[in-house]
């Protein structure tokens, strides 16, 4: 039984993508599968690995295209496939569309990492407990 959060990041800025997988992995049960810099890039992973993630981590801003199109190419998942949005740009407003969109939870970079942590072990938890049934 694995329980390990097979987690991809859409995050063009490498400090802070090097940073969050160190983080994830050592804190949570998340396990980096793969990221992407580009909206485009992030939607050519997912058209050709539908069912091999468990989380996606999607900045907003990216080095070509939009987070929020990242987004819209989850919209069909598996019930077991979480979306989350990892942003510096969390307003009221970021939240709401982002949820229309189809997020599981937003999370803003500067003061709610440790939210997002406890997304993940909450996320694995539950896994483990399903896997255990």
């Amino acid at each position: 039984m694995d329980t390990k959060l097979k987690t991809y990041i859409v995050e063009d800025n490498l400090t802070i993508r090097e940073n969050l997988v160190g983080t994830l992995e050592e804190l949570t049960r998340a396990e980096a599968i793969g990221h992407a810099e580009t909206e485009a890039e992030a939607r050519a992973w997912l058209a050709t690995h539908k069912d091999a993630w468990d989380l996606i981590i999607i900045d907003l801003f990216l080095k070509q295209g939009s987070g929020l199109g990242v987004l819209q190419a989850c919209a069909v998942r598996g019930p077991r496939q979480q979306v989350v949005v990892l942003s510096n740009y969390a307003t009221q407003d970021i939240r709401r569309r982002c949820v229309q969109l189809g997020a599981d939870a937003v999370f803003d970079k500067s003061n709610e990492i440790d939210a997002l942590l406890d997304f993940c072990l909450a996320q694995s938890s539950d896994r483990a407990s399903n896997d255990g049934a």
